[in-house]
């Protein structure tokens, strides 16, 4: 099968574009969710207080995932293999209108109902969030799932196509599932934590240059900030798309939160005052311009590749 770096990047595109046109389908429908279920048998199958089980663990989970992208580019070839892996790895739009109903709430003043709905962007607990907590981990949300749900599916589709895009969400979903520093899944889990954060390295980098790309007024700020700030975040990647977004946007994220049972006193990512209702409008449009840009950025290597394709048939003519 012939491939070209311009015809996978036509796919990314297009698979972005299909994602905000289309969104989520319904769970029953939606690979992922069945990627799950097929990974909680696998975990009853397996689990054990061992991180070489969670190895095995971590492995299974990404050959199934890179192992559908390699049927589905048999099936469509690369360009139309890529687009549709890129648009059911990715999930832009959803971060954007859930990010979006919890800014209404917000608004509105019905803090319970905000509190309600966070939990579909964050694992953390919001019982106790006041306004500007629930702002700031929706923006912080915005930060880091868009390097989770845009950045890294389109890069790795770049690189490897439908198999690197699906083997990337295979390792984000189960980072989502045993990644957590429970007692159950403290040595298990570790494996498919660490292989997260390893494939997430580069996307979470290249947000920050997008991000700085996007806000050229702050650029600056946004240099300064994520490398004075990131590195004192536990996630090697979250603080950089956190601190990338809190500089970009002159505001004031992270700090003590309640995650998973437990406190953890998180780092202060950037400088201003804290978050706002307004600014997750601002954030939701700080990752819809990264996106774009994306997508304009693998537009403009394909149109350029066909370019430089047509210009050396002529010279060979």
């Amino acid at each position: 099968m012939v491939t070209s770096p311009g015809s996978r990047a036509l796919g990314v595109a297009l698979g972005l574009l299909l994602d905000r046109a289309l969104g989520e389908p319904p769970d029953r429908w939606h690979p992922v969710a069945w990627f799950g279920t097929a990974m909680q048998h696998v975990e009853r199958r397996l689990h054990a207080d061992s991180r070489a089980r969670g190895l095995l663990h971590a492995a299974v989970g990404v050959g199934l995932g890179a192992g559908a992208g390699t049927l589905l580019r048999a099936a469509l070839g690369d360009t139309g293999a890529t687009a549709v892996a890129v648009a059911t790895a990715g999930a832009g739009r959803m971060l954007r209108t859930t990010s979006a109903v919890v800014e209404q709430q917000l608004r509105e003043g019905d803090l319970d109902a905000a509190r309600a709905t966070l939990p579909m962007l964050v694992g953390r607990d919001p019982s106790s969030l006041d306004r500007s907590g629930l702002s700031a981990a929706v923006v912080e949300s915005l930060a880091e799932n868009t390097v989770d749900a845009v950045l890294a599916p389109a890069l790795w589709a770049l690189a490897a196509g439908a198999p690197g895009a699906l083997g990337h969400r295979a390792a984000n979903t189960m980072d989502a599932m045993v990644g957590h520093r429970t007692a159950r899944h403290h040595r298990y889990g570790w494996a498919a934590a660490r292989l997260d954060d390893g494939m997430a390295w580069a996307p979470a980098r290249a947000f920050a240059g997008l991000v700085a790309l996007v806000t050229p007024g702050r650029a600056g700020e946004v240099r300064r900030l994520v490398r004075r700030d990131a590195p004192a975040h536990p996630s090697p990647n979250a603080g950089v798309a956190e601190t990338a977004v809190a500089a970009a946007l002159g505001v004031e994220l992270g700090g003590p939160l309640r995650y998973g049972g437990r406190d953890e006193a998180r780092p202060r990512l950037g400088e201003g005052p804290r978050p706002s209702a307004a600014d997750i409008a601002r954030a939701r449009r700080l990752a819809d311009r990264v996106e774009l840009a994306v997508v304009g950025l693998c537009l403009a290597a394909w149109a350029g590749e066909r370019a430089t394709a047509r210009w050396t048939a002529r010279r060979a003519g």
